[in-house]
């Protein structure tokens, strides 16, 4: 098989471009991170429809330029919005029974094959400026809120028109019924489209629940009737390579969308329950591999403290917090301020959830016995300057991220606890020695996040008594202040809310902390001589924030308890 072509040298090749910018846009995908073609464009080299000229030439498919010739509305009637949006498409064209789609990115091509069945065309992929097959989507569909209600009824009665046609002791032709894959391309779309984390497909006795988590919170939509939750779970398991005549035993899998010009990863699990398969996708966004500490909405004194984490020759920082506060969020971004030429980063994770250039990551597999422990000692052999342990679990991962701080290593790794200074304790519970500590652990990050108020309907208002009694606050200390909340619009589904932020506490293990350490100090004892150094606690950084405008006293006390 010919190698495949770079994209640089395809570009060079059209007479675009020379060598020196190659390199340049090279340098800045070393430091950044980045496709190369975005970057050639954000450098003004070139312009975005030579990117997807370039592509089409590399992936073999014909170029379609969607300035010069707009699609048919033949075409466009022939996939609906939900799908076309879902998998970030545009039909262009319509010639018989060849039915002619444009695609943002080659890698998307496997969507072709869906879109067949739901058609009942022969569909042929064309490549597309990304940004104009938005700007298509938007300008020839129309979608407003009682039309996307609308749009699931109908995709409803249509598989029960089919359900008759369907044989349901056939699991893969029931998944592929055309009925069945435009109805999960829908519940995709509107769950990416509100910028979901995870779908949930739960089917229980009388009832069959569709669910997605906005922002930390559960939103549900309608669902279809219970009888058809088995087809969208078989669905489900035939995107995701999974045995789908399998249903007794969970099922772990992964599908690759390109959703809006983005490569976005699903994690399908599936759990057998007494009324069938409840399926959980975890929408993983790849875009989030060029994350910076500086688009993390940290405040800036907060950034500047863990850059000097980034930046130390040895030692271990700890992230602590709940599950879902953020942690490997944060820990990503470390460790990409950390990943530079002359630095070599290794990272074992369970799982690994996003790609990281120029990070070589390793899964933990604990069927197979390649656990944390295992691998960490094996990468010590491997020459790193830094190193990212997914979770401290047990004393021996502990033991291990010790000694490979010990001999000259900066490690990062997480831990589940409450607050900062409950790090120390919680490890020294685990049977780690105090004297080790000292030596090793630089500085503890606990993080927790919170709901912005919506930027398009926040409003203000004075402060009851009782909202500053529960914050424990004295009306002059909040003179001036005035307290924000969201009213509710389309844009944040009328919950006020829109996105999430970080509230944080930073504990540098200084020598007075070490002292302490070393002489068995309780975790309150901890706490008190950190805020005497100066330490901001996650309640003061939480304030900051609500007095800031951008998050509620509700979300605030949800987070950092009414005490």
């Amino acid at each position: 098989m010919a190698p495949r072509r770079l994209l640089g040298q395809i570009l060079k090749e059209f007479g675009l471009i020379h060598e020196g910018m190659v390199q340049e846009a090279l340098q800045v995908q070393r430091d950044k991170g980045g496709r190369i073609g975005e970057i050639l464009v954000a450098m003004k080299c070139i312009e975005p429809k030579d990117v997807a000229r370039a592509l089409a030439s590399q992936a073999g498919l014909d170029f379609h330029d969607l300035a010069a010739t707009p699609p048919l509305q033949d075409a466009v009637a022939k996939i609906d919005l939900a799908t076309a949006r879902a998998f970030g498409i545009l039909p262009v064209a319509l010639q018989g029974k060849v039915l002619k789609v444009a695609i943002g990115d080659p890698a998307n091509a496997a969507v072709l094959a869906d879109l067949g069945f739901t058609t009942g065309c022969e569909v042929v992929g064309v490549v597309a400026d990304s940004a104009l097959i938005q700007q298509g989507l938007d300008r020839y569909y129309r979608d407003d809120a009682k039309e996307s209600k609308q749009r699931m009824q109908q995709l409803v009665q249509e598989l029960q028109q089919q359900g008759g046609k369907i044989d349901l002791e056939d699991k893969a032709a029931m998944a592929k019924a055309a009925p069945v894959v435009k109805l999960l391309n829908y519940i995709l779309y509107q769950a990416i489209r509100d910028k979901a984390s995870d779908i949930h497909l739960e089917p229980f006795e009388t009832d069959f629940k569709i669910r997605y988590r906005v922002d930390g919170s559960l939103f549900e939509l309608e669902a279809p009737p219970p009888h058809l939750a088995e087809a969208l779970i078989a669905r489900v398991k035939v995107m995701s390579d999974l045995d789908i005549a399998e249903t007794r035993l969970p099922q772990d899998g992964r599908i690759e969308l390109t959703v809006g010009g983005r490569s976005v990863d699903l994690r399908v699990s599936t759990l057998p329950t007494m009324f069938g398969e409840s399926t959980v996708m975890r929408i993983l966004d790849r875009s989030v591999v060029s994350l910076s500490l500086d688009n993390l909405g940290l405040q800036a004194a907060v950034r500047e403290r863990l850059r000097k984490f980034t930046d130390l020759p040895h030692g271990i920082v700890l992230v602590t917090g709940p599950t879902g506060s953020g942690k490997t969020t944060t820990l990503y971004a470390m460790l990409n301020e950390a990943n530079k030429e002359d630095t070599k980063v290794i990272t074992v994770e369970d799982p690994v959830e996003y790609d990281l250039e120029g990070i070589v990551q390793v899964p933990v597999n604990d069927e197979i016995e390649v656990t944390y422990a295992k691998v960490l000692r094996t990468i010590l052999r491997q020459d790193p300057d830094v190193i990212l342990v997914g979770e401290i679990r047990d004393r021996e991962t502990a033991q291990t991220a010790i000694e490979a701080s010990l001999t000259g290593h900066l490690v990062f790794s997480t831990l589940h606890t409450n607050d900062a200074a409950s790090a120390v304790t919680r490890l020294v519970d685990i049977g780690i020695e105090p004297f080790l500590l000292t030596a090793t652990v630089q500085g503890i990050l606990a993080q927790r996040l919170v709901r912005r108020v919506c930027a398009d309907c926040k409003s203000f208002y004075e402060p009851a008594d009782d909202v500053l009694r529960r914050l424990g606050l004295q009306h002059e200390q909040v003179v001036g202040k005035r307290f924000a909340q969201g009213k509710g619009c389309q844009t944040c589904n009328f919950t006020g809310y829109r996105g999430r932020m970080a509230i944080t506490e930073i504990l540098d293990v200084d020598d007075r902390i070490r002292e302490l350490i070393l002489g068995g100090a309780s975790t309150s004892t901890l706490q008190a001589a950190a805020v005497e150094a100066g330490l901001v606690t996650l309640r003061e950084n939480g304030l900051q924030a609500v007095f800031d405008g951008t998050t509620t006293v509700e979300e605030l006390l949800r987070e950092t308890g009414h005490g």
